[in-house]
């Protein structure tokens, strides 16, 4: 029986369906990125924001109380120590007396007024009685000459001369006292503004205090600019070489017990066109509580770096600056290495998926020293080997993988 040509055609178009159907369900293979591993140099490092500070700031403070006068200086202004006048402090103004403080001011002026009076009239009556005294010896001396009275009576006329003399002295003590009372008194009466009328004593013909700068350098902050009354240890000035900077990073606690004094550090982001060099000059024995922008209280530790580049290169670097900091804390110049995004947990251990023959292969490695991006290969793994970078939940062993060839 012959077919007719009909049926070989149905038959064709039977076997091309059945071609299609068997090629879209046939598995394909899945896109991935891929990386060769690799030699090379490694840098283990913890980086962190800083910020720059005067390795030396001297907080100039008020010796004494009194009336500060506006502070002059500007911020950035040069100062020489033992020379340059920062602040002068002038006495205070007396405080304002209440009523009944007023009345007993008044009423001891006037007792002293009093008492002054009653001293003067004490030196009149002395002066007389002097005077009369005087003439009395006069009059003694002449009779002695001739022979008229005794050498006692003689005698007791040089005596009176004396004690009327004494006497004079004495009250005219008195009357100093008295004057230096009243004095006192009026002085008590002084109210706030009496400077400025010609009452009283003023403060500004006391003696002001000038406050000079400690150090040569530069002023950092002005903390007491206006006029205004303070007492003695009032902050006013902070005073440093702008030119002698330190940084100063907090590290979170557990990256701060890997770095050491002497680490080398790269200075980026700091506004110039290439990093600055520094080393790790301390790192504080003492850790402080510092909230994150989440709101999660983490403990931290400041690190302190010097410069160790040319000065001219940061000149523009001030008190306070911005930057971040690159603590190296361990290199490596011939490394295998593979990137972080290839590496996953399976159970206990690394592993990777390894491309053999265009299939997914799983890989267990034992990695050593990472950074963000890359990671030591200790085993599991050699150089030129293919591994798949993020791998997503379509890989498994045994499935097969494609190259993008997007690296």
């Amino acid at each position: 029986m012959g077919v007719s040509r009909r049926n070989i055609i149905g038959l064709g178009l039977g076997l091309l369906l059945a071609a299609a159907l068997v090629y879209a369900f046939w598995p394909q293979p899945v896109p991935v990125d891929l990386v060769t591993v690799s030699r090379g140099p490694l840098a283990v490092t913890v980086d962190e924001e800083g910020q720059t500070r005067v390795r030396e700031v001297y907080t100039v403070s008020a010796p004494v109380g009194g009336r500060l006068l506006r502070i002059a200086a500007d911020v950035g202004d040069p100062v020489i120590e033992g020379e340059t006048v920062i602040a002068t402090i002038q006495p205070t103004d007396p405080s304002f007396l209440d009523a009944r403080s007023l009345s007993q001011a008044e009423a001891a002026v006037k007792a002293a007024e009093a008492a002054r009076t009653l001293a003067a009239a004490d030196v009149e009556r002395a002066a007389a009685e002097l005077d009369f005294a005087r003439s009395e010896l006069a009059r003694a001396r002449r009779l002695a000459e001739r022979g008229n009275i005794a050498e006692a009576t003689l005698d007791r006329a040089r005596r009176d001369m004396r004690t009327r003399t004494a006497a004079l002295e004495e009250a005219k003590a008195a009357l100093k006292v008295r004057d230096f009372e009243l004095e006192n008194a009026r002085a008590v009466l002084m109210q706030p503004g009496d400077a400025e009328t010609g009452e009283g004593t003023s403060a500004s013909a006391g003696c002001c205090v000038p406050v000079r700068a400690p150090v040569t350098g530069r002023v950092l902050q002005v903390l007491q600019e206006s006029e205004a009354v303070v007492p003695a240890g009032t902050p006013l000035v902070e005073l440093g070489d702008p030119a002698d900077l330190e940084i100063v990073t907090d590290l979170l606690s557990e990256d701060a017990v890997r770095v050491s004094e002497g680490d080398e550090v790269a200075i980026e982001n700091w506004g110039g066109a290439r990093a600055l060099a520094g080393v790790v000059r301390r790192i504080e024995p003492f850790g402080f509580t510092k909230v994150s922008a989440l709101g999660i209280e983490e403990q931290r530790v400041n690190v302190i770096v010097d410069f160790t580049g040319d000065p001219a290169e940061r000149a523009a670097l001030g008190h306070g600056f911005r930057l971040d900091t690159r603590i190296f804390i361990w290199r490596g110049e011939d490394v295998l290495t593979v990137p972080v995004g290839a590496l996953f947990r399976d159970r206990e251990a690394w592993a990777v998926f390894r491309v053999v023959d265009g299939e997914a292969r799983l890989a267990p490695v034992e990695i050593g020293r990472r950074n963000t991006l890359e990671a030591q290969v200790v085993s599991g793994l050699a150089e030129g080997d293919r591994v798949i970078v993020h791998p997503s939940d379509r890989i498994a062993d045994g499935v097969a993988v494609s190259d993008r060839e997007l690296r």
